[in-house]
């Protein structure tokens, strides 16, 4: 008997937690959907605390096949009307996957804040971060900050040299892994582009780095020793020590305003219209997340770029083709900004590129209204 109550037992705990965040999270929302005549998007809410974890993390992590994930809850809930609900990442979620879905969260600034799981990784400040005039500001510092006076030209020159470098290296090693190669690549091209530091003993510190935040992104946020996002955290405030240092060292040398080298510099010293200012932590937050964000955009394009174009060699021949002639053979000069426009067939597959490699990270915005949505 004892056996029986005890299996009885597991099974009404089992039961219950189950439907636990159902009951709390779900629940409450459909007495409101029953005095409107809507319903809510289909889906399940997971377990207790860690939600539907454990399947998110099995498509990305295991199978590494993440597409999946959403084509499994179309198999099971059916269309949904673009969307279903879950938990992840500790919060309550929906996601959303058709085009005119997206288009409406996208672009509904009145309805949604942009908002990471992990803002803390990104920095509170940042351009990601912030939200409404405060968005705005930043994102104006840092557009004007890029967008100098022949803004692509500098960074065709300075980012140019690495790149061939990079390929000459390639070329001698034989044989590569895409993925740490193109990683060690854009890092360096980015360093350059951002900080104005070539290749040594503090850019390398600097990627350890990087790569201790990287997982923590997209990990569960659970501040505590042992998991990925504790370990992102501490390398990112080591990070933000080290641009502290840099930003104090760079204020004692450029007291004369001297001219702007790379986006630091930018972002230290552009002025908006009333003649304000970013702060020092606005400076440190926005460069420690467009390190962050080009490393893992600008890799993950070049890495799809090598394989795919190792899988087409009549593509890689047209590329080869075009620049060449764009260059008149010579294989020292390098492609101007002005010359981008020209390469019509290199463009072409940059931009097919784009659309196959989506592997980035997802978008994540925050309901900051109440409204009901006729889409369902």
């Amino acid at each position: 008997m004892d056996a029986i109550y005890l299996g009885l037992f597991g099974v009404v705990i089992g039961v219950v937690l189950w439907w636990w965040n159902e009951y709390w999270y779900v629940l409450p929302l459909k007495f409101k959907c029953l005095k409107s005549s809507t319903k809510l998007p289909p889906g399940h809410m997971g377990l207790p605390f860690i939600g539907e974890m454990i399947s998110f993390l099995w498509y990305f992590k295991i199978v590494r096949r993440p597409d999946d994930f959403i084509n499994a809850k179309q198999c099971k809930y059916g269309d949904g009307g673009g969307m279903f609900r879950t938990h992840l990442f500790g919060e309550p979620s929906i996601i959303v996957y058709t085009p005119a879905v997206n288009k409406f969260v996208l672009f509904s600034d009145t309805n949604f804040k942009q908002e990471w799981p992990t803002v803390e990784l990104m920095g509170v400040t940042s351009m990601v971060a912030v939200h409404g005039k405060a968005h705005t500001r930043v994102r104006n510092f840092v557009t004007n900050a890029i967008n100098r006076p022949d803004a692509l030209s500098r960074i065709a020159a300075l980012v140019q040299p690495h790149i061939v470098t990079a390929l000459r290296s390639w070329d001698d090693m034989g044989k590569i892994k895409a993925k740490v190669e193109t990683q060690k690549m854009s890092f360096e091209s980015i360093a350059k582009l951002f900080l104005g530091k070539e290749p040594g003993d503090f850019l390398n510190s600097l990627d350890k780095l990087y790569q201790g935040v990287l997982p923590g992104v997209r990990a569960y946020p659970i501040n505590v020793p042992g998991f990925a996002y504790h370990h992102a955290l501490r390398c990112r405030r080591k990070l933000e020590k080290i641009f502290y240092m840099e930003l104090d060292k760079r204020k004692s040398k450029n007291e004369n305003m001297v001219e702007t080298i790379d986006l630091m510099d930018g972002l230290m010293q552009i002025e908006d219209d009333e003649g304000d200012k970013l702060s020092d932590k606005e400076v440190v937050d926005n460069i420690v997340s467009l390190v962050l964000g080009g490393y893992i955009s600008t890799s993950l394009v070049s890495m799809w770029a090598i394989y795919l174009l190792a899988k087409h060699p009549n593509v890689l021949e047209k590329l080869r083709e075009e620049n060449m002639a764009l260059t008149k053979g010579s294989p020292e000069d390098y492609i101007t900004s002005k010359d981008v426009s020209n390469l019509k067939y290199t463009n072409k597959v940059f931009l097919l590129i784009m659309q196959i490699d989506t592997t980035s990270v997802p978008i994540c915005k925050r309901q900051i209204v109440t409204f009901f949505w006729s889409f369902l």
